[in-house]
């Protein structure tokens, strides 16, 4: 039924134009999906937060949300969320692509392990191998409409999840800003995972809104609200014009694998296993 998925964050709660809801039913729960078309191709949007911003971070199905899109054939998904500045040396308003991602609990919002793989002896379980968490064909086609728009942009940079939804602590900051991280939010950690699970690539834009605690002085409630406003009027229109220019090739997951020890058959090879899958990585 679609082509693409694309999951919006805070301030973007409809695709707009013309498109029509359904209520995707999956073993993870219910999903509402946005069908649409742009371009070439048939979208599937999700509204993370619902309208009125009906989720807060902690309560986001996101294996419902990840698994509704594939079930409905999605082969890409593009993503985008409003983050703190970890990094003091890039500036607010200016997206930024990531390119690496520290999620280092692996958790959902529950508590729970971020995994599609819940159930022992699945044939399609295993673990995720990748180079990198985000799609660098997915990442390049952002940046290719990020110019066609005029639009300055930061290509590359370390996203970095926390469960929320209280925001971070100094000392959390620090902690991040050792680990490398650009910017930070509370939402994109699991969708990376799940997709990267399900084999589908997956794009992240951020738009920075304001400074982590203590990496520079808070921003007033105007400015931070003036930011805001901005992202949803720019993130459209840039995964907008990415979708309208993706091409077949960029919906392939080239850059990892979901390595599936055993296949779920049985009897299992010891000599053909990776010493680091033996020693339980």
């Amino acid at each position: 039924m679609i082509d693409v998925g694309i999951i919006t964050g805070s301030g973007i709660y409809q695709l707009g134009g013309d498109s029509e809801p359904r209520l995707v039913e999956t073993r993870f729960g219910r999903a509402w999906v946005e069908v649409a078309r742009i371009g070439p191709w048939t979208v599937g949007g999700i509204s993370r937060h619902r309208e009125g911003h009906h989720h807060l971070p902690h309560t986001i199905p996101h294996q419902a949300n990840l698994v509704a899109l594939k079930q409905l054939g999605a082969r890409a998904v593009f993503a985008t969320t409003v983050v703190g500045m970890v990094s003091p040396d890039v500036p607010l308003g200016r997206p930024i692509l990531f390119d690496d991602l520290f999620f280092p609990g692996n958790l959902l919002p529950n508590g729970a392990p971020c995994t599609v793989f819940t159930e022992p002896g699945d044939p399609e379980r295993g673990h995720l191998i990748q180079s990198e968490p985000f799609s660098p064909r997915l990442r390049r086609r952002m940046e290719l409409a990020a110019e066609s728009l005029g639009l300055e942009i930061t290509v590359g940079g370390v996203y970095g999840h926390t469960n929320g939804p209280r925001f971070e602590t100094r000392a959390e900051i620090r902690w991040l800003g050792t680990a490398g991280v650009a910017a930070v939010s509370q939402t994109c950690g699991p969708e990376a995972v799940l997709a990267g699970e399900l084999e589908l690539p997956y794009g992240l834009v951020g738009y920075p809104v304001n400074y982590a605690t203590g990496v520079a002085e808070p921003e007033t409630e105007e400015d931070l609200s003036r930011l805001l406003a901005r992202s949803a009027r720019l993130l459209p229109r840039l995964i907008t014009r990415s979708v309208e220019t993706l091409e077949a090739e960029d919906m392939t997951h080239d850059y990892g694998y979901v390595y599936r020890v055993g296949g779920g058959t049985g009897n299992i090879d010891a000599g053909h296993i990776p010493d680091d899958i033996l020693r339980g990585r």
